[in-house]
């Protein structure tokens, strides 16, 4: 069974096993397992240092793993890394342009080393730039861009071969917000049509908005890995809140719950401000004695929701750090430096 013949039988785009990269006495990958299904995107979230980058140049081929298998659009990213670059994309957490070229000359090469014909290449070429807003610079040499068109060079150029699976390492870092928007919506188009994304990031917006699946790594370990409502779920904090209809009954509706003493729900609370009485919960089953006690007692309800923690809550639970901006951290650019 040949190797493509695998990928398409599993369903994945990427398949990793027990992946090692040491440097030096520093593990920074330490086994990891991955599974990325085609036409899906990844989130690959960690603090500075635990490991994302590194786990990145592994599987496109920029660096060797010391242990571990991976296979990549059904090329092993060991035996047959030549087959592998033509079908993969990258975006590194700086943009890597050709200064001398103008901005169309640099997608117009990156289409041309990917064989594609000349006049696909041009096309591609026009099209990316007008998709990033970089046509009124197309002619101008790279050398005269600011950092942000840079970067949005450099993401045009990673997409310009229509990639099979694409590595986005924190692609927006640096980028206005409607740049970033821009950026994710190019992304949904390529995942749309077939493409497969491993996305490094610390922004949890970008990670809810663009991940299907989310894969926490520290220390170079996946420490979890679920869908973005499963890691909620999984560090808890669903709180049901609750708005009456007469606001000035919130102290009363909390009295009503302590007093009746639920079995598992506690800790209701007033929040004045907001008109609302948030009650920490476990279960449907504690939602709907919550909502029943309240009718008994006589209470009429304008409305309830459900709230679970927010992403960056869920990160900071998981990883006992809190989310920053987007920046090597000296461990991570030590680790460069050695690889490099």
């Amino acid at each position: 069974m040949t190797r493509q013949e695998h990928k398409i039988r599993d369903g994945n785009a990427v398949e990793v096993r027990g992946l090692v990269k040491h440097f030096g006495d520093t593990k920074a990958v330490d086994g990891v397992d991955l599974d990325v299904p085609e036409g899906t995107v990844l989130g690959v979230l960690g603090p500075n240092g635990a490991g994302k980058t590194t786990l990145v140049r592994c599987l496109s081929t920029l660096l060797v793993p010391d242990a571990g298998t991976a296979v990549v659009a059904g090329y092993d990213v060991v035996r047959q890394p030549r087959q592998l670059r033509r079908t993969i994309g990258l975006t590194g957490q700086y943009a890597s342009v050709d200064e001398k070229l103008s901005g169309w000359e640099n997608l117009y090469m990156i289409g041309r080393l990917l064989d594609l014909p000349r006049k696909e290449a041009r096309a591609r070429a026009d099209a990316m730039l007008e998709r990033f807003s970089l046509t009124d610079a197309a002619k101008r040499a790279a050398a005269t861009y600011s950092g942000g068109m840079r970067r949005r060079l450099d993401l045009a150029a990673s997409m310009i071969g229509r990639p099979s699976v694409l590595y986005l390492d924190e692609p927006t870092t640096g980028l206005d917000p409607r740049t970033r928007n821009e950026v994710w919506d190019e992304v949904k188009r390529m995942v749309a049509e077939g493409s497969t994304v491993l996305l490094t990031t610390q922004y949890m917006e970008e990670a809810e908005q663009l991940a299907h699946d989310l894969t926490v790594i520290d220390r170079g370990k996946i420490i979890a890995e679920g869908r973005v409502n499963e890691l909620k779920a999984k560090v808890g904090g669903r709180t049901l809140q609750i708005r009456p209809s007469d606001p000035g009954e919130l102290n009363r509706m909390v009295g009503a719950l302590a007093q009746a003493g639920l079995d598992g729900v506690g800790g209701a609370t007033a929040d004045m401000e907001e008109g609302l009485v948030n009650v920490p919960i476990v279960s449907d089953e504690q939602l709907t004695a919550v909502i029943g006690l309240l009718g008994e007692r006589g209470f009429t309800i304008a409305g309830i929701d459900t709230h679970l923690p927010s992403l960056d809550e869920v990160f900071l639970a998981i990883t006992g750090q809190k989310t920053s901006t987007p920046e090597n951290s000296t461990h991570d650019k030590a680790l460069e430096e050695v690889a490099a």
